[in-house]
């Protein structure tokens, strides 16, 4: 599906990323964890082509096709062949209803408006009730629902969500929780978090990549996230 090798960043002078590869495997849901400030949030915007790379790889593989380098697509591009993306902001229009916004986002699908958005709302039911409600009418957690069905609504083959139980409530996280497991083991959706929630990510991963200063320094099966790799890595520790 999508294969990093030996990614590399900077924000200016300083070096954010440091030779990070990591393989997403189709039908499994992979978390990218990590304290706060260690590159999470940068790997993902790599990823969707919002950030540029100094060096590495990032191949997209197509069955039966040769994998493409993503290197030379735009964030547009990288949506088009695929690429669904929740950002921490949710970025939905505030000014327009959830069924305006839900059509916007439809005009980078291929499938007629009425098909789409009735599969939408049966994933999200809550959705339908608030339709006419502009977005910044919506509770954080409705903002949410919403912007997670404009990506879904172009059927993407990789959903990548940055940070997505942040400033939500504990019953929608456990509504959002039972969706992703939905989303990868029902319909063969890979899907990328960034993510330190661990109680939700042992809940709806398969497989996690640990990132420590911009560098990734453990990857494994997510039950191999045991007290010995939690204590070294995700433990805050006191400065100086």
């Amino acid at each position: 599906m999508l294969s990093l090798h030996a990614v590399n960043q900077y924000y200016g002078n300083q070096h954010t990323l440091w030779n990070v590869s990591l393989d997403l495997a189709p039908g499994e849901c992979t978390c990218v964890i990590g304290l706060p400030g260690m590159g999470k949030t940068t790997l993902v915007n790599c990823i969707t082509g919002h950030l540029p790379i100094e060096s590495g790889t990032i191949l997209w593989h197509d069955a039966g096709s040769a994998p493409r380098d993503l290197l030379n697509f735009s964030a547009e591009h990288r949506a088009a062949i695929g690429i669904g993306y929740v950002a921490q902001d949710r970025r939905v229009f505030s000014q327009l209803t959830v069924e305006e916004n839900l059509h916007i986002a439809m005009l980078a699908g291929p499938k007629p408006a009425g098909a789409i958005t009735g599969e939408i709302y049966t994933l999200f039911p809550e959705l339908y009730a608030l339709r006419q409600v502009k977005g910044a009418g919506l509770s954080e957690d409705d903002q949410y629902q919403l912007a997670l069905a404009r990506a879904l609504i172009v059927h993407p083959r990789l959903l990548i969500l940055d940070e997505p139980t942040r400033g939500i409530g504990q019953a929608f996280m456990h509504k959002l929780g039972n969706l992703i497991v939905r989303l990868s083991q029902d319909f063969g959706m890979t899907v990328l978090l960034a993510e330190q929630h661990l109680s939700f990510i042992h809940r709806v991963a398969n497989r996690f990549c640990l990132l420590h200063q911009g560098r990734s320094v453990a990857q494994g099966y997510v039950n191999q996230l045991d007290e010995q790799v939690l204590s070294r890595w995700m433990t805050p520790h006191p400065g100086p």
